[in-house]
């Protein structure tokens, strides 16, 4: 197996890992802490969230890059990796300032907001970005391995009814802060610090902000509305929202563990010069991420409700629609990732990565506004559709003369019919003796027949040596 290979399944693993816990927990959290405390703690984890993206500004994208094109020069990727941290720890001191003042004078439940401060405090020990970069993905499947496990543990050991919601916030809080921790030990084989100066650590912050602005700006429409809906709403309407996001997160994971290992390779092969090999795994990222959003997506449409029953509980039953609005996303949100860590950060065309960040977040606070009021978690995911559609089409019209868009549009509308074939096979089958099981045979044959297309139309592609 090639590096390229291993390291997109050691991500797709990592990636897994992170959302394994709220998968495997969330049934049973949703039936002893109910909707409100899931909102308490998706509502505080939002807000911490926001202070950690200060402490690293854009350094998941800006670092992993830079350590990328230096990655085999020992000393050229300590200082580096010396400077950046350097500046993650200073704006980790105005980060975690702020976020004290927020406890004290708005937090909405001040015992959840300051219990959170251990998963604030994790972005210190934060260094993804290095290691990401180094393309060592290994490391971070079997840190994180251990730490999930002992979570889940926990969780099921120590959350036994609703008043144990701050137990549950302070395990989470626990956990991203040892699972940050974790790596540190790795490091010095791989770097040999040294102390750089200001001047050497200040001369990043102007590149670094300028990958933050669309960090920022992607909040928005990613963490935002569940803080507006805690404010504007109340923490049901959180919790809603919540569990329906978390199974869209799931579905994109293999999406965002190609972006994150292609990055570095993409821009390594940039800087080498081999923009032909960079465009082939271009056209083939396109393809196979249209493939797997299409079908996702239209299995969504027909499950989501049912699913969110037969998961979450009969409480979370609005869960369900707002994971049909929210499945629209997930097309847009895929490829886009494609376009964006393939080609727009390698090819350092960061004014359109920004600007179309910044259109979305005035798109999404925009329709926030007007809809959350009204509609609660369902205008919220209007608001997502809506930013993340105005997002996709900024990139894709800012960059399609460099991109094969017909080729794209031709395999999207192929899946697109797969995907029809889906739903109807899906709706047509019978129920059967009980709700989870007549929901484990209908995304069993759901996947079967949209795969079995797919598969046939991938595989005659390949053999007629087209992309």
């Amino acid at each position: 197996m090639t590096s390229l290979k291993k390291n997109l399944v050691y991500n797709f693993i990592y990636q897994i890992l992170i959302l394994l816990l709220p998968l495997a927990t969330a049934p049973y959290l949703s039936r002893v802490v109910m909707e409100e405390g899931v909102g308490v703690y998706s509502f505080s984890y939002s807000v911490a969230l926001y202070f950690t993206y200060f402490t690293l500004l854009g350094m998941n994208n800006y670092g992993s890059r830079s350590i990328a094109a230096v990655q085999n020069d020992l000393q050229k990727r300590s200082a580096l990796f010396c400077q950046l941290y350097g500046l993650q720890m200073m704006s980790f001191a105005v980060s975690i300032i702020l976020y004290v003042v927020y406890v004290i004078f708005f937090s909405v439940d001040r015992i959840a907001a300051l219990i959170m401060l251990t998963g604030t405090a994790s972005a210190l020990f934060d260094i993804n970005w290095f290691f990401f970069g180094m393309e060592k993905f290994r490391l971070t499947v079997t840190r994180n391995a251990l730490i999930k496990l002992l979570t889940v543990i926990c969780i099921f050991v120590f959350v036994r009814s609703r008043e144990d919601i701050y137990i549950y916030i302070l395990i989470m809080g626990t956990s991203m802060l040892l699972s940050q921790l974790c790596l540190w030990p790795f490091l010095r084989k791989y770097i040999r610090f040294v102390r750089p100066s200001f001047r050497d650590i200040i001369k990043h912050l102007r590149s670094d902000l300028v990958l933050f602005i669309p960090v920022i700006a992607i909040s928005v429409y990613k963490i935002m509305d569940k803080i507006m809906l805690g404010y504007i709403c109340n923490m049901s309407e959180v919790g809603y929202y919540e569990n329906a996001e978390k199974i869209i997160n799931i579905s994109l994971t293999l999406i965002i563990s190609v972006g994150t290992v292609m990055m570095p390779r993409m821009t390594a092969l940039i800087s080498a010069g081999d923009k032909k090999s960079a465009g082939k795994y271009l056209d083939t990222s396109v393809t196979l991420v249209s493939c797997y959003c299409i079908g996702t997506m239209c299995g969504l449409f027909v499950l989501a409700p049912e699913f969110s029953v037969v998961f979450y509980g009969e409480a979370f039953r609005k869960s369900g629609t707002v994971m049909i609005l929210l499945a629209v996303t997930i097309i847009f949100l895929g490829v886009g990732n494609v376009i964006r860590t393939q080609y727009l950060i390698p090819m350092k065309k960061d004014r359109i990565y920004i600007t179309s960040a910044l259109m979305g977040a005035a798109v999404n606070l925009v329709v926030n506004i007007v809809l959350i009021p009204i509609m609660s978690s369902e205008g919220a995911a209007v608001g997502t559709i809506a930013a993340e559609v105005s997002v996709f089409l900024y990139q894709v019209i800012s960059v399609r003369r460099r991109l094969r868009l017909s080729l794209y549009i031709r395999n999207a509308l192929v899946y697109s019919f797969f995907g029809i074939i889906m739903m109807a096979a899906v709706i047509l089958i019978p129920p059967v003796f009980s709700p989870a099981a007549d929901l484990i045979l209908r995304m069993t044959a759901g996947a079967a027949v949209y795969s079995a297309l797919s598969g046939v139309y991938l595989i005659k592609k390949k053999r007629a040596g087209r992309n």
